[in-house]
């Protein structure tokens, strides 16, 4: 995948710092007054809809959902454009009770003019998610 593109660019290192639990050169790729979608509208993640907005809310998103896990990224196409990238894949999501989650969904990550992630909007069902998630090799039923 190539990643001259500065909003590819951006996603690369963003998907890097979380592979790598790197909080701090995670949240430094994002602009002070950045927006978190993921997923994008009402969920029990955002249960208003509006995005986690601003250092504050992003660092808490990363405390509450990625911190605490182990999470991959299969990025199987990229489509950039304008100031934009839209990486179509998998996320997969280990918890520490070794629960697993898999995320189908397309990923788009806009940049400023300094190459900072100022909007990054994660398209993927969470229910469908909810249905993948398995212990071990048995499947767990999270939804009740």
């Amino acid at each position: 995948m190539p990643s001259e593109h500065p909003a590819r660019a951006a996603a690369q290192r963003s998907m890097r710092a979380v592979e790598g639990k790197t909080k701090e050169i995670w949240l430094d790729l994002f602009a002070d007054d950045a927006i978190i979608e993921d997923p994008v509208g009402a969920s029990p993640l955002d249960p208003e809809g509006k995005g986690h907005c601003g250092r504050a809310a992003i660092s808490a998103f990363w405390d509450t959902f990625i911190g605490p896990n182990h999470i991959r990224f299969d990025i199987r196409q990229s489509y950039a454009a304008g100031s934009e990238v839209a990486n179509v894949g998998t996320i997969t999501t280990t918890m520490p009770d070794g629960t697993t989650a898999i995320a189908e969904g397309v990923f788009v990550y806009r940049v400023n003019a300094h190459g900072k992630i100022v909007s990054l909007r994660a398209f993927w069902e969470f229910e469908k998610t909810m249905a993948s998630m398995t212990r071990g090799d048995r499947l767990t039923d999270f939804r009740a």
